[in-house]
């Protein structure tokens, strides 16, 4: 049985699967409307880095390289 969750958008009923490629929105409007919130800082992170240790451009790349690799919708298409 696959997992069901709510679209963090309109609350409707989303199956958590591979081939929902908006998952965990229902649709490719959702995703907008939440991408659109986040650009317009209506969402923010609540707890400052835990880390005392500055970012250098190195470790940048690496969690920009880590976070694409895993979530595929922001990556155009070739």
């Amino acid at each position: 049985m696959p997992t069901v969750v709510d679209c963090p958008t309109c609350k409707a009923k989303v199956e958590w699967k591979l081939e929902n490629q908006y998952r965990p929105f229902c649709s490719k409007r959702c995703q907008l409307i939440d991408l659109g919130d986040w650009a317009e800082e209506n969402h923010k992170i609540s707890q400052p880095m835990q880390s005392n240790e500055p970012l250098s451009e190195e470790m940048l790349d690496a969690l920009e390289e880590e976070f694409l690799q895993h979530n595929k919708f922001f990556v155009e298409p070739e």
